[in-house]
């Protein structure tokens, strides 16, 4: 009976060890620069739903309490959001596009950014789309705020105003 013992209390403790081993492995796997990519694959999704003209997908995406700016108004609470965006996924073509070249996060991996260009269908550059997104406690990034700009011909700057 001794002998059992001991073998369960080495199986518990190896069960323990390879347990804490596999979560500080996964950590590693999960730094900024991970979450970053998983981020960046994400808004590359929700970019995908306009493509696909899925309105329902790219609701999914949508936070509960996200805000869109449309010029000076904000769009609030996923429902209008998905209400206001729907003519854009009307006809078989998409009205515009978007792709991010920027994705960063909190080192908490809880909050993030993407950031882009926005192109016209026939694929000249036509805005700039800023996204935060939020990760929730089972893992997926909902957009909490998003706002598109036109793209300017801006003078170079000569530095930040003294």
């Amino acid at each position: 009976m001794r002998e059992s013992s001991a073998i369960t209390y080495v199986a518990a403790v190896m069960t323990l060890v390879l347990g804490v081993s596999g979560v500080v492995i996964a950590g590693e796997r999960s730094g900024p620069k991970d979450v970053a990519a998983e981020l960046k694959a994400t808004e590359e999704a929700f970019a995908q739903t306009m493509a696909d003209r899925d309105r329902v997908a790219f609701s999914l995406f949508l936070a509960e309490e996200t805000v869109f700016f449309a010029g000076p108004r904000e769009i609030r609470g996923k429902a209008a959001v998905a209400k206001a965006w729907a003519p854009f996924f009307d006809g078989p073509e998409a009205p515009f596009s978007w792709q991010p070249d920027t994705a960063a996060v909190l080192d908490s991996g809880t909050l993030g950014l993407t950031s882009g260009p926005v192109f016209a269908p026939d694929g000249t550059r036509v805005g700039t789309f800023n996204s935060v997104w939020r990760r929730g406690p089972d893992g997926s990034w909902k957009v909490v705020f998003d706002r598109g700009c036109p793209d300017c011909d801006c003078p170079p700057s000569s530095g930040p105003p003294n």
